[in-house]
Formats: C-alpha cells, structure tokens, sequence
C-alpha cells in the first residue's frame, strides 16, 4: 500500500521494496510500492498540490515504458536475444516441434502429451471448412481487393456466423471458438489468394497435416491429390512457428484492447488483422524486399552501406524495438531460407541479403547502434521463392499469429485485474469558448 510521509519524517525511503518520491512543488515525499520491478501508475494519483487536483498521470506514447498487463506466454530479453514461449526457447521449439504442438503450448500452457496433441490436431482439423455463405462473401471484393483487407473483412464476419461467440464466459463455447478460429484462418487465408488471382477457391484437404493443407488450398490446380515438398512444408511450419506470438507488439495489444470491452473473440482478433495490415507492423519484409532490390547486385552492396552511414539509404530488416541483439528467430529462419532454396532454386536476392548481413555484423558503424538482423530480414525471401506476391506477406504473418493472439485474450478475459481499456491523455486544446454565430465568424 502506498502511504504518504512528510519530506523530514522518521522512515522515508526505508523499505527494500519502495519508491521515494519528493514533490518539489509542496516539499511532500511519498513511497510508492515496487512490485517486479515496476510502479504502480495508480499510485502516483496521490501525488497532489491540493486536494481538487486530479493527481499525478504517467505520459508514455507509444507504451515505450509502460506495463499493461502480466502476462505468462511470452518471455523476451531483447539485450540477451532470447525469445521463449511458456518458457521454452524458440531454438528448441523451430527444431523440434510443429506449429499445432506450439499452439496449444500457447493455448493450454503446457506441452500436449501424445493423446492431447492427437485430439488437439483432430479438432483442428475437423474446423478448417468455413460457411459457403462466407465463400460468397469473399466472392463480392473487387478483383484487386488486398489480400489483407479480405481477411480483415472475414475474419470479422465470422462473428455472425456464431452467435453464441459472445458467451465468453462459458469455457466450453468459448474453447470452441479458440478452435476455430486456428483451423479456419489458413482457409479465409488461400481463399483470399485464389479470388486476387481469379482462381477457383480449394476447400481443406484433411489428409494433409496444417502448413501441408495451406499450401493445397494455395496452389492446387487439376492434381487429383496435392502432395507438398516436405521441405516447403517444413520451413512453413518453422515460419509459424516463429511468427506465434511476440509479447505485447501492436496488434497484440489491439486484440487485448479490444478484447478488453467483452467482444466476441472474432472481432477481437480482427483488430489484430487490422493492425498487422500497417506497414510499419506486417509490411516490414515487403521493405527487406524492396531494399535488396534496389542494391541490385553484389558489387552494389559496399556503396549502400556507405550510403546507409551517410544518411542517404535506410537499412531495412535491421533493428528491432525490443531486440537489442541478434534476433534469435533471425538465425532460424535463415536456415530455413536455405531449405526453401533448394526446392526453388537460389534467389540472387538471397546472395545479397548474406552480403549486407555480413558486413552489417562486422561493422563498427551497425554493432555499436546495436543493428542486428531482424525476423524481416529473411521471412520475405522465403515467402518470395514461394510465389507469394507481397500483398500476401501480413496475411502469411497473420495465420500463425492467431494463436498467439488468442492465448493473449484467453489470458485477458481471465485477468481479474483487467478492466475496459481506457488510456487517459494531457488535453492541449482551448478551453471555455464561447460559440460564435456562422454569420458572426
């Protein structure tokens, strides 16, 4: 409990365990508890010069410093680059578990055991069809329609489709939603892909395990059985895999924030499509693409390092807000690159991006700003050898990411401590006006 004390009284500042604060506007000093090294904002509202006085507020734009929530899925130390899901390293996790087995690590809290992990995937499975009512409703985009935008819109819709989704304080029903939610997104996914490409839509195939169906929906032409390169399956499923979740990033906090007001969870993790539909969120490797691009060749890439130093260039897919150091999935997703490659063939863009990366980590310029690769910097070359168009590269982002967003509003809805989120502001703008007639103005 946070108590008051005067500045010259016995015991300020004594606890382990608390803050000292003196204002210097009334001389008072007050001790705010630390718990897990962070203040409570709350705490500082006693902070007052008089008793109308509103009391203290923190300014953080963009949360830089700020704690919305505890949370248990996600861990990441940004200086030490380590990454973990329910404390587990992303290392172990890309090579020796799949997708699904992450996912309802993420859900459930725990690794499955054999007869958990069958059910888990058997419901999975089982939920991959969604409503011909909604293969109509894709139907009605443009042509030209952004991938991302169409599961934006059907990722919403589906909420209508269900309407008990809203019970979310029934467990059962709202399991079955969570369910759902997984299997159907690589379905709304490819049928966003297919009506870009004026290609009939493909149903789920639930012969194929879940990266192995997404690529059938994808690109299944007159095959009678679509049968995908286990390579290419393989490193999609590493993709998922490192793609699940990532702490309290922006579309994270979307579905939290919105999830906050008690929508159903469809709608909660439409706000996450949404934000991840932002270039400065999921258009990041469409960047990487474009940079390398431009460098052309090999023999360019000494005068762009000399141009990103100069401030005439900017170095895309290096850096990171959280990471600090190399990005652990970084490392993983270059080998799976590599694997993707041989079933494609080599990409020159490829040649170039090992280059820049190599003269990035060797050079004081980048080390000492702390310019490491980051997850962006090889996703999109994989994507590319795919077929992928960079329209597609946030909706590739988004499938695997629906667990992680719904382990995050799983948690929320069952955080006592969690109220509608409302942010407070410092108001700038005039104040008791008088209205001035139109003709008078």
């Amino acid at each position: 409990m946070s108590t008051e004390t005067q500045q010259d009284g016995a015991g300020v500042g004594t606890g382990q365990n608390t803050l000292s604060i003196t204002d210097n506007r009334t001389g008072k000093t007050y001790e705010i508890e630390i718990t897990d090294d962070t203040v409570r904002a709350i705490d500082l509202r006693q902070i007052k010069v008089n008793d109308d006085d509103f009391g203290m507020m923190t300014y953080d734009p963009a949360f830089m410093n700020t704690a919305s929530c505890r949370s248990s899925i996600t861990y990441i130390d940004g200086d030490k680059g380590i990454l973990e899901y329910r404390g587990y390293p992303i290392e172990q996790l890309a090579e020796k578990s799949t997708y699904l087995e992450v996912a309802y690590l993420l859900i459930h809290g725990e690794l499955p055991n054999q007869k958990q992990l069958d059910e888990w995937t058997y419901q999975i499975t089982t939920h991959t069809f969604v409503h011909e009512n909604l293969k109509q409703f894709c139907e009605g985009f443009r042509y030209d329609a952004h991938p991302m935008g169409m599961l934006l819109a059907t990722t919403g819709a589906l909420s209508t489709f269900y309407p008990d989704a809203n019970k979310i304080d029934d467990p059962e029903i709202r399991y079955s939603h969570v369910v759902r939610l997984i299997a159907k997104m690589p379905t709304l996914a490819a049928f966003a892909y297919r009506h870009a490409r004026g290609m009939p839509y493909v149903y789920p195939d639930n012969d194929l395990n879940y990266p192995g169906n997404f690529l059938g929906m994808l690109f299944k032409m007159t095959e009678l059985k679509y049968q995908p390169d286990p390579r290419i399956e393989r490193a999609l499923d590493i993709l998922f895999i490192l793609h699940a979740d990532h702490e309290q990033n922006c579309s994270t906090s979307a579905v939290r924030a919105v999830g906050s007001s008690q929508v159903d969870p469809y709608s909660a993790v439409a706000a996450g499509v949404a934000a991840l539909y932002g270039p400065l969120h999921g258009g990041a490797n469409e960047a990487v693409l474009r940079m390398l691009r431009r460098i052309g060749t090999l023999e360019n890439v000494p005068a762009f390092v000399e141009g990103v130093k100069n401030g005439n260039e900017r170095l895309m897919g290096f850096g990171h807000r959280v990471y600090k150091n190399y990005d652990p999935r970084a490392k993983i997703i270059k080998k799976a690159c590599e694997d993707v490659f041989e079933v494609t063939g080599t990409s020159p863009l490829l040649d170039i991006a090992v280059e820049l990366e190599k003269i990035a980590l060797e050079d004081e310029y980048f080390v000492s700003r702390k310019l490491y690769p980051n997850v962006d910097f090889y996703s999109g070359l994989i994507y590319e050898a795919l077929g992928m168009p960079v329209d597609m590269f946030p909706v590739l982002f988004a499938i695997p990411r629906t667990s992680g967003w719904i382990a995050q509003w799983l948690e929320m809805t069952q955080d006592k401590e969690q109220k509608i989120a409302r942010p407070r502001q410092i108001y700038t703008g005039g104040r008791t006006l008088d209205y001035v007639p139109i003709g008078d103005r």
